[in-house]
């Protein structure tokens, strides 16, 4: 995959980010660099490798997946939101 000014300037859109315009070169140059990285390790030889292998032995240990609302938390977070409004942020619409 190529990056150029194009996808940059749709991966801006996307992510709500304006990069400077004497950025953009590193920016492009970075990105490109990343893309390359991963594409290397599509080379990797992993046949007969389990999809499950892990370094460490040792299991992750579950827990109980349960929410602790604190509503001052909540209140700190919306608080410092650009619009917000009966405890839920108000963001632009983007599907059209």
């Amino acid at each position: 995959m190529q990056i150029d000014e194009i996808l940059l300037q749709r991966l801006e859109k996307l992510s709500y980010l304006q990069i400077p315009e004497d950025h953009r070169a590193e920016m492009i140059s970075q990105l490109s660099e990343i893309v390359s990285f991963v594409d290397n390790l599509g080379e990797l030889d992993t046949e007969g490798v389990d999809a499950t292998f892990s370094m460490s032995e040792a299991a992750t240990r579950l827990r109980d997946d349960a929410g602790i609302p604190n509503r001052e938390i909540n209140d700190n977070i919306l608080a410092h939101a650009p619009h917000a409004q009966d405890h839920f942020f108000i963001v632009p619409k983007i599907i059209e």
